[in-house]
């Protein structure tokens, strides 16, 4: 483990990752960019300044600090090649090149590598017309945008006329890109299992549970940033984890 490592990303995730590396007796100071006021004078943890999205200073900084590792969890800085650029340069960094970052950041792209590779996945269209968006014959919708800052930006549709309210608000707002996914609604739990890889050998986390509905029993709108629960009551942790 390298005695110096940059965590990027602001967020509870890149707090908890540099909380754990800083427990590390390989690991002698963590830095976080731009990172948050728990991330900041904690011990071995220490926020800093640099400019995360442009990709050059940040190979400047890693160079002139001596990071022996980057871990990134920003979703926009993975999809905008950060990576790759890192990597390219020489500086050892640890998450997916722009190419693998598409499916969480584009939409299209998820949804399209679920149906060529047979995996399950609710029926789902992609519109850039907002008219032909509101003709999808779903019962219940779950209508997204599909740039990638677009994750939080999902509506839960009991209707048509609740779906097209949506699909109207985001083809009109550019801000999240101008394509609509309109997916069924899949109704039952939710879990995430995520799994840790070199492209060999593959590391499973224990199964997780995300807050995503503002409001008891399901009525409010989709979350983004309300954290998770783990383990999860509703499955059975494998013996291993």
């Amino acid at each position: 483990m390298a005695d110096r490592v940059l965590v990027i990303g602001s967020g509870g995730r890149e707090h908890a990752l540099a909380w754990k590396l800083a427990q590390s007796p390989h690991v002698k100071q963590v830095f976080v960019a731009p990172g948050n006021a728990g991330t900041a004078d904690n011990g071995k943890i220490s926020n800093s300044a640099v400019l995360v999205s442009n990709h050059t200073i940040v190979t400047q900084f890693c160079k002139d600090h001596n990071i022996g590792l980057v871990l990134v969890g920003q979703e926009a800085l993975l999809a905008a090649g950060i990576v790759d650029d890192l990597r390219a340069a020489g500086v050892r960094c640890f998450g997916p090149s722009a190419k693998a970052a598409q499916l969480e950041s584009n939409t299209t792209f998820a949804k399209a590598f679920l149906d060529r590779h047979g995996i399950p996945t609710a029926r789902w269209k992609a519109f850039t017309n907002p008219q032909e968006a509101c003709s999808t014959d779903f019962p219940a919708r779950v209508v997204r945008a599909r740039g990638p800052a677009a994750r939080k930006e999902v509506t839960i549709a009991a209707s048509k006329e609740e779906a097209c309210r949506a699909v109207q608000e985001i083809m009109q707002d550019r801000t999240f890109g101008d394509m609509v996914v309109i997916e069924e609604l899949l109704q039952g739990e939710e879990l995430s299992c995520l799994c840790f890889t070199d492209g060999v050998t593959v590391a499973s986390m224990p199964p997780a549970q995300a807050h995503k509905r503002l409001l008891d029993g399901d009525q409010g709108p989709n979350t983004g940033g309300m954290g998770a629960y783990c383990p999860v009551p509703q499955v059975q942790q494998p013996s291993h984890l």
